[in-house]
């Protein structure tokens, strides 16, 4: 399962709500990809319709686990998958429309 994610967050920190320090470098993000998370829906399936970023947790690993989709839908799951689990759905926060 290959799955390709241009996700670095190492390289500098951001402070947020003047409570948290998150380690994160914006130019290592293709903001494309974090916009198609927040505008896209789902196509097909129980969720149909749903925005992707609204995706349960659960849903999203099992897709992850039992595979992704092939194409650029595949691609958008699979880094889903990983804001979601390493704790970083406040990126997709900051960017989501109105």
């Amino acid at each position: 399962m290959a799955c390709v994610v241009n996700l670095c967050f190492i390289k500098e920190s951001i402070l947020l709500d003047g409570l948290s320090e998150y380690p994160v470098s914006f130019e290592c993000m293709n903001r494309e990809i974090l916009t198609d998370l927040v505008t896209k829906r789902m196509p097909f399936g129980r969720y149909s319709g749903t925005l992707l970023c609204d995706l349960p947790d659960n849903y999203v690993e099992w897709f992850y686990h039992r595979g992704l989709p092939e194409g650029k839908l595949g691609m958008l799951l699979g880094t889903l998958y990983e804001i979601k689990i390493n704790g970083l759905e406040y990126l997709l926060d900051q960017i989501r429309p109105g």
